[in-house]
């Protein structure tokens, strides 16, 4: 289902949001349909706190490691195996 959403803006850029929907030969409504939603795709899907949170959670493990050329040997004669 589809709702309207009214936006009042100024004549100025009104005009120019005209001028860019017809540089991509669109509608106004949907190029601000596009604008809208490729900023909705920018925005995180969760809060910082939740990241950070997850963040020191996994820095309370110890995992077992190794120098890094020497894993980089390891992965590169695996490869020729």
């Amino acid at each position: 289902m589809s709702k309207r959403l009214q936006v009042l803006l100024p004549d100025e850029e009104l005009l120019e949001i005209q001028r860019f929907a017809r540089r991509e030969h669109l509608t106004a409504g949907e190029w601000v349909r596009r604008t809208l939603r490729d900023a909705r795709m920018r925005q995180p899907v969760s809060d910082a706190s939740a990241k950070l949170k997850a963040v020191r959670r996994a820095a309370e493990y110890s995992f077992p490691t190794s120098d890094i050329d020497q894993m980089l040997r390891e992965i590169e004669r695996g490869y020729e195996a």
